[in-house]
């Protein structure tokens, strides 16, 4: 299936999308040739359509105005004070109706309106003589420079002299070779050559113009003075004029020409995943992961002794501060941890680290890119490093930090509290026994024990066992509990680790790779803009 070519309309529309999206990315020189394809083609499309430009640009000495005269078929500057050296545009013009606006574009003032036809089928026709593009006046050179960028056709005059002179191709020929469509070479003066000799400097001069890049330019050599070639040349103005296509092929060679450096290049592919997985090893060490995992196992100690350890020294631990607290942290228990809230600033090495990872991840993301594009990519990630400590410690705050022990501890504090009250129990038996053994006779009675207040089982009296099993008990479900907190607080720095770095990932997403993504989407649709632009 073929494709179907792009309008130009269309064409003009993805080039002034291009310029949109390269705005910020692009030298003033380079944007501002982009829009002025671009406004130049809208500006020249809104003007008469019928009338074909033709202008005449050539070195001084080149006969370039005289050429004209005679193509005109008169010397329509013998009058002015300002000729023979042509100073300013001068327009020879057929069928002038609607050719005002269109010659107000081009900054033409002397207009010369011509009688009849240029040729049969020609139509509306507007032939210009430029000044020198060589000239030593500044202002002159200026005028033949914008009018090459406006006109329909260029006609390259030179002559046996200087045709192989590299400035006039290098500065002038050759920064138009995109347009050879819309082109023709004229080697004026012939006459001064012998007839033998002319075919072989115009076929020099044709190869010294393929070096400049265009393609199918034939040469037409002329002399102003005996007429030779000048009927060749009029013919071959005729032909573009009556194919009417000179104005639209004009435009598609400046689209061609302006979206040249780009229009070959195609976007890179997606940053390397390893680049993200680095920078975020990375930003998790600066975060300080193991000092808030290390902070966390230690909080999930203390909090399961308070909960868990032998209640005659486990409320000593609860004079001891919490070790996220210690660290300058707010904190909000839930039923699944701890959700940290705030962590001291990072320091300096840490910001540090915290940077070098941004810029490892974004000269991955610039790699490939364009310098202008690469540049953008450096520039932001500069700027997110500055922004990114606040960040991490906004990961950190959303980080669920698993400090508190679950509630299934809850059956060893009951067992700490039986234990606690079975010697409490044996206590309060020695000392009713003691202090009341008239009211504890008719318990012991009821029991059947008769009138012994302290019974004994295989010779150790009850209270007694009661107070050594009770505190006995205690300390080993304290000291137990105490091991699996300190094997669980291995898996609890682990579990903390993985939360901060999820957070953290999820954090960089946001941060770097998105913003820094953005810049590698706008070079590739600035590519696909540029593309459309060139027809492709």
């Amino acid at each position: 299936m073929f494709k179907k070519k792009p309008s130009l309309g269309g064409r003009l529309a993805a080039l002034q999308e291009a310029a949109e999206l390269g705005a910020a990315y692009l030298s003033p020189g380079e944007l501002q040739r982009l829009t002025a394809v671009s406004d130049s083609a809208a500006q020249r499309r809104a003007l008469s359509a019928e009338h074909t430009v033709v202008g005449f640009f050539g070195a001084t000495g080149s006969g370039k105005t005289s050429l004209f005269n005679a193509v005109v078929g008169e010397d329509l500057g013998a009058a002015a004070a300002r000729r023979p050296t042509t100073t300013s545009p001068l327009a020879a013009v057929w069928n002038p109706e609607g050719s005002e606006e269109l010659l107000d574009w081009l900054e033409v003032e002397d207009r010369r309106n011509r009688p009849g036809d240029f040729a049969s089928g020609a139509g509306p026709l507007i032939l210009l003589d430029l000044p020198d593009f060589d000239s030593v006046q500044e202002s002159h050179r200026a005028i033949a420079t914008r009018l090459a960028g406006q006109v329909d056709v260029l006609v390259w005059v030179t002559d046996p002299e200087k045709y192989a002179d590299s400035v006039i191709h290098e500065h002038f020929i050759r920064p138009h070779a995109n347009h050879s469509a819309v082109t023709l070479a004229v080697l004026n003066k012939a006459d001064n050559l012998a007839e033998a000799d002319r075919p072989v400097v115009a076929q020099s001069f044709a190869g010294l113009l393929r070096d400049d890049g265009l393609r199918n330019v034939q040469v037409i050599p002329t002399s102003a003075r005996t007429g030779y070639g000048v009927d060749e040349l009029r013919g071959a103005i005729a032909r573009v004029a009556q194919a009417h296509t000179a104005q639209t092929a004009r435009i598609e060679a400046d689209l061609e020409a302006v979206t040249a450096p780009w229009a070959g290049q195609s976007a890179p592919r997606g940053v390397d995943k390893r680049a993200k997985r680095e920078m975020d090893a990375v930003l998790v060490h600066a975060a300080g992961a193991e000092r808030l995992a290390a902070a966390t196992a230690a909080a999930y100690r203390k909090r399961l002794h308070q909960r868990t350890g032998w209640l005659l020294t486990s409320w000593v631990s609860r004079l001891r501060p919490d070790p996220l607290r210690r660290m300058g942290l707010r904190e909000e228990a839930d039923e699944v941890g701890v959700h940290r809230t705030s962590l001291p600033e990072l320091d300096a090495a840490s910001r540090a680290t915290a940077n070098q990872g941004v810029r490892g991840y974004a000269a991955a993301a610039a790699a490939g890119l364009p310098q202008a594009w690469a540049s953008a990519v450096t520039d932001r990630a500069e700027n997110i490093a500055e922004q990114l400590p606040a960040e991490l410690d906004r990961a950190a705050s959303r980080t669920r930090l698993p400090a508190q022990p679950s509630k299934a501890w809850g059956l060893a504090t009951v067992l700490q509290w039986l234990a606690l009250v079975a010697a409490l129990i044996g206590v309060l038996w020695y000392l009713a026994a003691a202090m009341l053994p008239g009211a504890l006779l008719p318990l012991m009675n009821t029991l059947g024990y008769g009138r012994t207040l302290v019974p004994q089982i295989e010779g150790w009296p009850i209270p007694t066992l009661l107070i050594m099993g009770g505190l006995l008990f205690g300390l080993v479900v304290g000291l137990v509990t105490g091991v699996f907190g300190g094997a669980i607080g291995a898996g609890i720095r682990t579990r903390t680790r993985a939360a901060l770095r999820r957070e953290i990932e999820a954090t960089s997403a946001e941060h770097v790779v998105e913003p820094l993504s953005e810049v590698r989407e706008d070079y590739a649709e600035f590519l696909g803009a540029v593309s459309a632009a060139a027809g492709r």
